[in-house]
Protein backbone atom coordinates (compact mmCIF):
# COMPACT_ATOMS: atom_id res chain seq x y z
CA UNK A 1 0.00 0.00 0.00
CA UNK A 2 2.78 2.38 0.92
CA UNK A 3 4.53 1.62 -2.34
CA UNK A 4 1.34 2.17 -4.28
CA UNK A 5 0.70 5.54 -2.64
CA UNK A 6 4.29 6.74 -2.87
CA UNK A 7 4.19 7.93 -6.52
CA UNK A 8 0.91 9.81 -5.98
CA UNK A 9 2.19 11.37 -2.77
CA UNK A 10 5.45 12.31 -4.45
CA UNK A 11 3.52 13.90 -7.33
CA UNK A 12 1.37 15.98 -4.95
CA UNK A 13 4.42 17.13 -2.99
CA UNK A 14 6.25 18.02 -6.21
CA UNK A 15 3.17 19.83 -7.58
CA UNK A 16 2.76 21.81 -4.35
CA UNK A 17 6.45 22.68 -4.36
CA UNK A 18 6.28 23.90 -7.97
CA UNK A 19 3.16 25.96 -7.27
CA UNK A 20 4.71 27.49 -4.17
CA UNK A 21 7.97 28.16 -6.05
CA UNK A 22 6.04 29.78 -8.90
CA UNK A 23 4.21 31.99 -6.41
CA UNK A 24 7.46 33.13 -4.80
CA UNK A 25 8.90 33.90 -8.25
CA UNK A 26 5.91 36.03 -9.26
CA UNK A 27 7.01 39.63 -8.81
CA UNK A 28 5.03 41.74 -6.40
CA UNK A 29 3.29 44.67 -8.11
CA UNK A 30 1.58 47.36 -6.07
CA UNK A 31 -2.11 47.72 -6.91
CA UNK A 32 -1.76 51.32 -8.14
CA UNK A 33 1.30 50.37 -10.19
CA UNK A 34 -0.61 47.47 -11.75
CA UNK A 35 -3.48 49.79 -12.61
CA UNK A 36 -1.12 52.11 -14.44
CA UNK A 37 0.58 49.25 -16.31
CA UNK A 38 -2.82 47.85 -17.31
CA UNK A 39 -3.83 51.27 -18.61
CA UNK A 40 -0.62 51.57 -20.62
CA UNK A 41 -1.14 48.08 -22.07
CA UNK A 42 -4.73 48.94 -23.06
CA UNK A 43 -3.55 52.01 -24.95
CA UNK A 44 -1.37 49.72 -27.08
CA UNK A 45 0.45 52.61 -28.72
CA UNK A 46 3.57 52.36 -30.87
CA UNK A 47 6.82 51.34 -29.25
CA UNK A 48 9.28 54.10 -28.49
CA UNK A 49 11.88 52.37 -30.64
CA UNK A 50 9.50 52.56 -33.64
CA UNK A 51 8.91 56.32 -33.31
CA UNK A 52 10.82 59.13 -34.91
CA UNK A 53 13.10 61.04 -32.57
CA UNK A 54 10.64 63.93 -32.37
CA UNK A 55 7.75 61.57 -31.64
CA UNK A 56 9.72 59.78 -28.94
CA UNK A 57 10.56 63.04 -27.20
CA UNK A 58 6.98 64.26 -27.41
CA UNK A 59 5.68 60.92 -26.12
CA UNK A 60 8.00 61.04 -23.11
CA UNK A 61 6.80 64.53 -22.23
CA UNK A 62 3.16 63.52 -22.73
CA UNK A 63 3.52 60.53 -20.40
CA UNK A 64 4.96 62.70 -17.66
CA UNK A 65 2.22 65.29 -18.19
CA UNK A 66 -0.37 62.57 -17.61
CA UNK A 67 1.35 60.47 -14.94
CA UNK A 68 3.24 62.93 -12.74
CA UNK A 69 1.92 65.22 -10.04
CA UNK A 70 1.52 68.90 -10.90
CA UNK A 71 4.59 71.05 -10.36
CA UNK A 72 4.84 72.88 -7.07
CA UNK A 73 4.84 76.65 -6.91
CA UNK A 74 8.17 77.86 -5.54
CA UNK A 75 9.54 81.33 -4.76
CA UNK A 76 12.39 80.73 -7.20
CA UNK A 77 12.11 78.96 -10.55
CA UNK A 78 14.54 80.65 -12.89
CA UNK A 79 16.17 79.68 -16.18
CA UNK A 80 19.86 80.44 -16.59
CA UNK A 81 22.82 79.01 -18.44
CA UNK A 82 26.55 78.45 -18.23
CA UNK A 83 29.24 77.95 -20.80
CA UNK A 84 30.04 74.38 -21.79
CA UNK A 85 32.49 72.61 -24.08
CA UNK A 86 30.10 72.89 -27.04
CA UNK A 87 28.21 76.09 -26.27
CA UNK A 88 25.85 77.31 -23.58
CA UNK A 89 24.18 74.74 -21.32
CA UNK A 90 20.57 75.49 -20.30
CA UNK A 91 19.97 75.26 -16.54
CA UNK A 92 17.00 75.81 -14.26
CA UNK A 93 17.31 76.94 -10.65
CA UNK A 94 14.69 75.86 -8.10
CA UNK A 95 14.56 77.05 -4.51
CA UNK A 96 11.93 76.94 -1.78
CA UNK A 97 13.51 80.10 -0.37
CA UNK A 98 13.62 83.42 -2.19
CA UNK A 99 16.99 84.30 -0.69
CA UNK A 100 19.72 82.41 1.16
CA UNK A 101 22.20 84.23 3.33
CA UNK A 102 24.35 81.27 4.30
CA UNK A 103 26.25 78.87 2.10
CA UNK A 104 24.64 75.45 1.65
CA UNK A 105 24.99 72.34 -0.49
CA UNK A 106 23.53 72.74 -3.97
CA UNK A 107 21.69 69.84 -5.59
CA UNK A 108 22.71 69.18 -9.21
CA UNK A 109 19.89 67.32 -10.95
CA UNK A 110 20.52 65.39 -14.17
CA UNK A 111 17.37 64.24 -15.95
CA UNK A 112 16.66 60.79 -17.31
CA UNK A 113 15.52 59.78 -20.77
CA UNK A 114 18.36 57.60 -22.01
CA UNK A 115 20.50 60.66 -22.81
CA UNK A 116 18.09 61.02 -25.76
CA UNK A 117 14.53 62.14 -24.92
CA UNK A 118 14.52 63.98 -21.57
CA UNK A 119 14.87 67.71 -20.94
CA UNK A 120 14.21 70.38 -18.31
CA UNK A 121 10.45 70.23 -18.89
CA UNK A 122 10.06 66.43 -18.63
CA UNK A 123 11.44 66.59 -15.07
CA UNK A 124 10.17 70.01 -14.04
CA UNK A 125 7.50 68.75 -11.63
CA UNK A 126 9.97 66.34 -10.02
CA UNK A 127 12.55 69.09 -9.51
CA UNK A 128 10.00 71.36 -7.83
CA UNK A 129 9.12 68.52 -5.46
CA UNK A 130 12.74 67.76 -4.61
CA UNK A 131 13.48 71.44 -3.97
CA UNK A 132 10.45 71.74 -1.68
CA UNK A 133 11.24 68.56 0.27
CA UNK A 134 15.01 68.98 0.67
CA UNK A 135 14.96 72.78 1.25
CA UNK A 136 18.16 73.31 -0.71
CA UNK A 137 18.82 74.99 -4.06
CA UNK A 138 18.35 72.61 -6.99
CA UNK A 139 19.96 73.23 -10.38
CA UNK A 140 18.65 71.06 -13.23
CA UNK A 141 20.95 70.57 -16.22
CA UNK A 142 19.83 70.18 -19.82
CA UNK A 143 22.85 68.45 -21.30
CA UNK A 144 23.43 67.90 -24.99
CA UNK A 145 21.39 64.90 -26.14
CA UNK A 146 22.09 62.01 -28.47
CA UNK A 147 21.95 61.21 -31.30
CA UNK A 148 22.75 64.81 -32.23
CA UNK A 149 25.50 64.80 -29.58
CA UNK A 150 26.53 61.22 -28.72
CA UNK A 151 28.69 60.01 -25.82
CA UNK A 152 30.43 61.63 -24.00
CA UNK A 153 28.85 65.01 -24.82
CA UNK A 154 26.16 64.75 -22.11
CA UNK A 155 28.73 63.91 -19.44
CA UNK A 156 30.99 66.79 -20.45
CA UNK A 157 28.05 69.19 -20.13
CA UNK A 158 27.05 67.81 -16.74
CA UNK A 159 30.62 68.12 -15.49
CA UNK A 160 30.98 71.68 -16.80
CA UNK A 161 27.68 72.79 -15.25
CA UNK A 162 28.60 71.26 -11.89
CA UNK A 163 31.98 72.96 -11.84
CA UNK A 164 30.28 76.26 -12.66
CA UNK A 165 27.79 75.91 -9.80
CA UNK A 166 30.55 74.79 -7.41
CA UNK A 167 32.24 78.13 -8.00
CA UNK A 168 29.21 80.03 -6.63
CA UNK A 169 28.82 82.30 -9.67
CA UNK A 170 27.01 85.61 -9.23
CA UNK A 171 24.30 84.50 -11.71
CA UNK A 172 23.34 81.68 -9.35
CA UNK A 173 22.85 84.01 -6.38
CA UNK A 174 23.69 81.25 -3.91
CA UNK A 175 26.91 80.23 -2.20
CA UNK A 176 27.68 76.54 -2.57
CA UNK A 177 29.33 74.79 0.37
CA UNK A 178 29.21 71.44 -1.42
CA UNK A 179 27.57 69.59 -4.29
CA UNK A 180 24.92 66.87 -4.24
CA UNK A 181 24.63 64.99 -7.54
CA UNK A 182 21.30 63.34 -8.20
CA UNK A 183 19.53 61.98 -11.26
CA UNK A 184 17.22 59.29 -12.53
CA UNK A 185 18.12 56.56 -15.02
CA UNK A 186 20.58 58.14 -17.48
CA UNK A 187 20.76 61.03 -15.03
CA UNK A 188 21.69 58.54 -12.31
CA UNK A 189 24.57 57.45 -14.51
CA UNK A 190 25.61 61.11 -14.87
CA UNK A 191 25.35 61.67 -11.11
CA UNK A 192 27.90 58.92 -10.49
CA UNK A 193 30.21 59.85 -13.36
CA UNK A 194 30.30 63.55 -12.40
CA UNK A 195 31.13 62.57 -8.81
CA UNK A 196 33.98 60.43 -10.09
CA UNK A 197 35.31 63.17 -12.37
CA UNK A 198 35.20 65.78 -9.60
CA UNK A 199 36.83 63.31 -7.22
CA UNK A 200 39.74 62.90 -9.61
CA UNK A 201 39.96 66.62 -10.46
CA UNK A 202 38.30 68.62 -7.65
CA UNK A 203 36.00 71.57 -8.24
CA UNK A 204 35.77 74.64 -5.99
CA UNK A 205 33.74 72.63 -3.44
CA UNK A 206 33.49 68.84 -3.04
CA UNK A 207 30.70 66.42 -3.87
CA UNK A 208 29.26 65.66 -0.43
CA UNK A 209 26.54 63.20 -1.52
CA UNK A 210 25.47 61.36 -4.66
CA UNK A 211 22.00 59.94 -5.26
CA UNK A 212 21.70 57.75 -8.37
CA UNK A 213 18.05 56.75 -8.84
CA UNK A 214 17.39 53.54 -10.84
CA UNK A 215 20.72 54.22 -12.60
CA UNK A 216 22.42 52.46 -15.47
CA UNK A 217 25.88 52.13 -13.90
CA UNK A 218 26.81 48.72 -15.26
CA UNK A 219 25.90 47.02 -18.53
CA UNK A 220 22.43 45.54 -17.98
CA UNK A 221 22.59 43.14 -20.92
CA UNK A 222 22.43 39.55 -19.73
CA UNK A 223 21.32 40.45 -16.21
CA UNK A 224 18.56 38.60 -14.39
CA UNK A 225 16.47 41.77 -14.10
CA UNK A 226 16.69 42.40 -17.84
CA UNK A 227 15.49 38.86 -18.50
CA UNK A 228 12.62 39.17 -16.01
CA UNK A 229 11.32 42.65 -16.87
CA UNK A 230 12.26 43.28 -20.50
CA UNK A 231 8.60 43.59 -21.55
CA UNK A 232 5.47 44.92 -19.87
CA UNK A 233 7.11 46.98 -17.11
CA UNK A 234 7.34 50.41 -18.77
CA UNK A 235 11.03 50.41 -19.70
CA UNK A 236 11.64 47.66 -22.24
CA UNK A 237 14.65 45.95 -23.76
CA UNK A 238 13.73 47.50 -27.13
CA UNK A 239 13.76 50.98 -25.62
CA UNK A 240 17.11 50.30 -23.96
CA UNK A 241 18.46 49.23 -27.35
CA UNK A 242 17.11 52.44 -28.90
CA UNK A 243 18.89 54.56 -26.29
CA UNK A 244 22.08 52.52 -26.48
CA UNK A 245 22.34 52.87 -30.26
CA UNK A 246 21.72 56.62 -30.11
CA UNK A 247 24.06 57.41 -27.22
CA UNK A 248 26.84 55.02 -28.21
CA UNK A 249 28.65 54.80 -24.87
CA UNK A 250 32.04 53.10 -24.95
CA UNK A 251 31.65 49.92 -22.91
CA UNK A 252 35.27 50.13 -21.80
CA UNK A 253 35.03 53.76 -20.63
CA UNK A 254 34.08 54.47 -16.99
CA UNK A 255 32.32 57.64 -18.17
CA UNK A 256 29.85 55.33 -19.90
CA UNK A 257 29.75 52.54 -17.32
CA UNK A 258 31.07 53.96 -14.03
CA UNK A 259 31.03 50.55 -12.33
CA UNK A 260 34.40 50.15 -14.12
CA UNK A 261 35.98 52.94 -12.11
CA UNK A 262 37.70 52.71 -8.74
CA UNK A 263 35.24 53.31 -5.88
CA UNK A 264 37.70 53.89 -3.06
CA UNK A 265 37.05 57.64 -2.96
CA UNK A 266 33.32 57.64 -3.72
CA UNK A 267 31.32 60.18 -1.71
CA UNK A 268 28.53 59.11 0.62
CA UNK A 269 25.87 57.56 -1.60
CA UNK A 270 22.20 56.69 -1.70
CA UNK A 271 21.52 54.09 -4.40
CA UNK A 272 17.84 53.73 -5.33
CA UNK A 273 16.43 50.92 -7.45
CA UNK A 274 12.97 49.72 -8.48
CA UNK A 275 12.17 46.04 -8.06
CA UNK A 276 10.38 45.74 -11.44
CA UNK A 277 13.07 47.49 -13.48
CA UNK A 278 15.06 45.75 -16.24
CA UNK A 279 18.17 47.69 -15.14
CA UNK A 280 17.57 47.03 -11.43
CA UNK A 281 20.62 44.76 -11.15
CA UNK A 282 22.89 47.55 -12.39
CA UNK A 283 22.03 49.63 -9.33
CA UNK A 284 22.35 46.64 -7.04
CA UNK A 285 25.81 45.92 -8.44
CA UNK A 286 26.91 49.50 -7.81
CA UNK A 287 25.68 49.47 -4.22
CA UNK A 288 27.56 46.21 -3.68
CA UNK A 289 30.73 47.69 -5.18
CA UNK A 290 30.54 50.68 -2.84
CA UNK A 291 30.09 48.44 0.21
CA UNK A 292 32.99 46.25 -0.91
CA UNK A 293 35.11 49.41 -1.23
CA UNK A 294 34.22 50.41 2.32
CA UNK A 295 32.25 53.51 1.35
CA UNK A 296 29.19 54.93 3.12
CA UNK A 297 26.13 53.74 1.23
CA UNK A 298 22.39 53.59 1.81
CA UNK A 299 20.58 51.18 -0.51
CA UNK A 300 16.86 51.63 -1.13
CA UNK A 301 14.91 49.29 -3.40
CA UNK A 302 11.34 50.42 -3.96
CA UNK A 303 9.31 47.24 -4.04
CA UNK A 304 6.48 46.73 -6.50
CA UNK A 305 7.23 49.64 -8.84
CA UNK A 306 8.87 50.12 -12.20
CA UNK A 307 11.55 52.27 -13.71
CA UNK A 308 10.63 55.99 -13.79
CA UNK A 309 8.49 55.75 -10.64
CA UNK A 310 9.63 59.22 -9.55
CA UNK A 311 7.74 60.68 -12.52
CA UNK A 312 4.58 58.61 -12.00
CA UNK A 313 3.49 60.15 -8.70
CA UNK A 314 0.10 61.24 -10.01
CA UNK A 315 -0.91 57.99 -11.70
CA UNK A 316 0.78 55.81 -9.06
CA UNK A 317 0.17 57.75 -5.83
CA UNK A 318 2.19 55.44 -3.59
CA UNK A 319 5.38 56.54 -5.35
CA UNK A 320 5.12 59.96 -3.72
CA UNK A 321 6.04 58.18 -0.51
CA UNK A 322 9.02 56.61 -2.27
CA UNK A 323 10.33 60.03 -3.25
CA UNK A 324 9.83 61.24 0.29
CA UNK A 325 11.85 58.26 1.56
CA UNK A 326 14.69 59.20 -0.79
CA UNK A 327 14.73 62.78 0.44
CA UNK A 328 14.54 61.61 4.07
CA UNK A 329 17.62 59.46 3.41
CA UNK A 330 19.36 62.48 1.89
CA UNK A 331 18.66 64.53 5.02
CA UNK A 332 19.93 61.67 7.18
CA UNK A 333 23.16 61.39 5.24
CA UNK A 334 23.70 65.16 5.21
CA UNK A 335 23.10 65.40 8.96
CA UNK A 336 25.77 62.79 9.54
CA UNK A 337 28.25 64.78 7.45
CA UNK A 338 27.88 67.87 9.61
Amino acid sequence: MRLALAPALAYRITKQFRERHAMTNTPYIRPDMKGFLDMMAAVNGPKLADMTLEEARASYQAMHNIADRPARTLPVIRDLSCHGPNGDIPLRLYDARKNREDASPVVMFFHGGGFVIGDLDTHHALCTEIAALIDLPVVAVHYARAPEAPFPAAILDCEAATRWVAGSPADLGRDASGIITIGDSAGGNAAVVVSQLLGANPAAVPVVLQVPIFPLVADANGSASMAAFSEGFLLTADTMGFFDAAYGADRADPRGFPILSDHGNAPPTIVVTASLDPIRDSGRAYARALVDAGRDCVFLEMRGVTHSFTNLRGAVPSTQGDLERIVAAMKFMLANLA
